[in-house]
């Protein structure tokens, strides 16, 4: 029988071994496609995987175990739960409509707005400032009001004066930009990152501190190549994976 094939996993000395070794795991479970096998390899065979005694993995198993993750039965092996949900996708594909429709259908809550010093890392995208506007948003799943993704969004100040903030509560930044605002938007650029998660994403995101996120930046330019909006989402580790479709031709 056909094995599930987890993630691999750099292990960081300084936080315990099973909790990094379970969230890994926990995420890859969670992240799995549809069609992945449901049954995992032997204890030995994780351990090695992971680069940790079997004993560690074991407690990293129980956890899962607890949390209805996984079933573990005598002689016949351990078990994904079919009806642990499978994560959605963060898709790349390429196109402004693609990156709107990645990021609608969500309840958004607008919690803060308003003047913010330039990061150090982002000052060279606004070169010629001291500050920006910020505004800081909260989307969870309209059907069962789950916290999904935290978005942070550091806009030219002419620019964010010209944004009605209902449109923020309805629609992403990209398409208040290009719809509402009437910006025409030139590229954007995309870089997504594995973290964990930090007393505020933790919070705001119902999950448990240090546990896996994925880290998206996206920089949108206007078609002189003038930054417009430097934006920076936490979505939750076991609620989305990350696809890049690549056309060969």
């Amino acid at each position: 029988m056909t094995t599930f094939a987890p993630d691999s996993l750099a292990l960081n000395r300084k936080l315990p071994l099973w909790y990094q070794v379970s969230q890994s795991l926990r995420a890859s479970i969670l992240g799995r496609s549809p069609e992945a096998p449901l049954r995992l390899p032997t204890e030995d065979q994780l351990a090695t995987h992971y680069g940790v005694s079997v004993l560690t993995m074991r407690q990293a198993l129980k956890e899962l175990e607890e949390e209805g993750l996984i079933s573990r039965h005598r002689r016949r092996g351990t078990f994904i739960e079919p009806h642990a949900r499978l994560g959605a996708p963060v898709r790349l594909l390429g196109s402004v409509d693609a990156i709107v429709a990645q990021q609608s259908g969500m309840r958004t809550v607008l919690l803060e707005h308003g003047p913010v010093p330039i990061p150090a890392e982002l000052s060279e995208y606004f070169p010629d400032m001291a500050e920006v506007a910020g505004f800081r948003r909260l989307r969870s799943d309209e059907a069962t009001d789950e916290p999904t993704n935290h978005a942070r969004n550091f806009v030219r100040p002419d620019v964010a004066a010209r944004i009605d903030l209902a449109d923020l509560e309805r629609w992403p930044m990209t398409k208040v930009l290009r719809d509402a605002v009437g910006i025409r938007i030139g590229r954007i650029t995309d870089t997504v990152e594995a973290r964990l998660a930090d007393p505020e994403t933790a919070r705001l995101l119902h999950v448990p501190l240090l546990s896996p996120i994925l880290h998206y930046t996206g920089i949108t330019y206007d078609e002189s190549g003038r930054v417009l909006d430097v934006a920076r989402i936490h979505y939750r580790g076991d609620r989305f994976s990350f696809t890049v479709t690549l056309d060969a031709h």
